[in-house]
């Protein structure tokens, strides 16, 4: 097999989840490391591997800064931790790199001595992902992308912080980064802005919804769609503006300024605001989300037009993911009570134990328990002892954990292809450690694809 890897391979996808207890040791063989380094025909790599809550951490694998981990992949599709594990892809490791679809778990100003000023003038494709804010867009995520100067694709999926300036508009975009891109042809995009003008005294003027529309418009982005506040609400203001079909799997940070849209591919869903979210706005999502598998929901202030008893019934038909942990508990009424809300994949429930305890009237009231009844999965976060009556309210409950919060969420991409051969992962990892000096103890893993073509 190691034949293979190193004369014939030209196309790897791996796909790895470590559990916390199985972290390898510094000494054990990285298995991204081993592929590139041993495979000499490679020219496309999809490599995700996540142990517990991290992902790759490509700056903290001991690799001499400017060798090259590899002369032929052309491709690189991958989830790192840190912006400096996206500096140190695009800075000599990789020198025949022309795509980069990367998604970072956190973007933070760099702590490592790399440069993020030199032309990489071989990219064609890049991809930048993130499911957290970051304060760092305009010293970090910008000057990468002016580095790209014969860029042809990119897309961007980011949520920014800012503390002393407006929204990002088609203006800045322009002028800070498109204007360095003269060979782009292809632009996808979601970009939310969350200001936070709290501790500043500096006065901030938002545009409205048409100025930053038109600003798209004049630099030939037509197809868009935008929701965004017009005046600041104690001292915050969110815009979110993105390319229209949308192309992402989740839409974060929704607020009630949103007015719809259609959203086929959309299955992970948060939503977040000093708002509340009333009934209507429930009822436009189930609509224009008609795939959506997981609903985060984080609002503390009540609903003004309670329509628990509505006539107009909701339904998600595929939601089997809801979170609950931070909210009022008119928000518990409106999705667990069937006179609301029908839930009939429901099978994952996060929520305070005391809210639950409330809204089901000790375990006890009709109106939530269907929405219950085929629950699997319960996270109060907070240790109890059940009742009968808990027991017999969710009678499909398998698991009740435990765990700490950790907003906002992320996942990774799944893999869609039909793969043509497979390689368990570990006989990959023993033919990383024959190969190394180092001894390994080999790791147990929950995902184990390891798929050539």
């Amino acid at each position: 097999m190691l034949h293979l890897l190193a004369n014939q391979i030209t196309h790897i996808t791996v796909d790895i989840n470590i559990e916390k207890t199985e972290i390898s040791n510094e000494s054990e063989p990285n298995i991204f490391e081993f592929i590139l380094l041993y495979s000499t025909c490679l020219n496309d790599l999809t490599f995700f591997q996540k142990s517990s809550r991290e992902y790759l951490a490509i700056s903290s694998l001991n690799i001499p800064y400017g060798n090259s981990l590899s002369l032929s992949l052309i491709k690189l599709k991958i989830n790192v931790n840190t912006f400096d594990d996206c500096l140190y892809l695009l800075n000599g490791c990789l020198p025949s790199l022309s795509t980069l679809i990367i998604r970072i778990k956190k973007i933070a100003r760099s702590t490592l001595m790399i440069n993020n000023t030199k032309e990489l003038f071989k990219l064609k494709c890049f991809s930048l992902s993130t499911n957290r804010y970051t304060f760092d867009y305009d010293k970090q995520v910008v000057p990468l992308l002016c580095r790209m100067l014969n860029l042809e694709e990119l897309t961007l999926f980011v949520s920014v912080i800012r503390t002393k300036s407006t929204y990002i508009d088609g203006n800045q975009l322009y002028d800070k980064v498109l204007n360095y891109m003269p060979r782009l042809n292809k632009f996808i995009f979601s970009i939310h802005t969350h200001i936070s003008n709290e501790y500043s005294k500096k006065k901030i003027d938002l545009p409205s919804n048409n100025d930053i529309r038109n600003s798209f418009t004049k630099r030939g982005i037509q197809s868009i769609d935008i929701f965004a506040d017009d005046k600041l609400i104690n001292n915050r203001g969110n815009c979110h503006v993105y390319s229209l079909p949308y192309q992402f799997n989740d839409f974060l940070f929704m607020n009630s300024c949103f007015q719809g849209g259609r959203f086929d591919k959309v299955r992970l869903l948060s939503m977040d605001d000093i708002r509340p979210f009333e009934h209507e706005l429930f009822q436009i999502i189930s609509q224009d989300f008609p795939f959506l598998r997981t609903l985060i929901i984080l609002n503390n202030i009540p609903q003004k037009n309670k329509q628990h008893h509505s006539s107009t019934l909701i339904t998600f038909n595929h939601l089997f993911e809801l979170d609950l942990f931070c909210v009022h508990n008119d928000y518990v009424i409106q999705f667990l009570s069937d006179k609301n809300t029908r839930l009939p994949c429901l099978t994952n429930l996060i929520i305070r134990y005391e809210t639950l305890l409330t809204v089901t009237n000790n375990f006890t009231n009709n109106a939530t328990r269907l929405n219950c009844s085929k629950i699997k999965s319960l996270v109060t976060h907070k240790l109890f002892v059940g009742s009968q009556d808990y027991h017999s309210y969710f009678p499909s409950l398998s698991l009740s954990t435990l765990v700490n919060c950790d907003y906002p969420k992320s996942f990774i991409d799944g893999n869609e292809s039909n793969p043509p051969a497979t390689l368990d992962y570990k006989t990959l990892l023993t033919m990383a450690t024959r190969t190394s000096s180092s001894a390994t103890t080999l790791l147990k893993t929950t995902s184990r694809n390891f798929i050539t073509s």
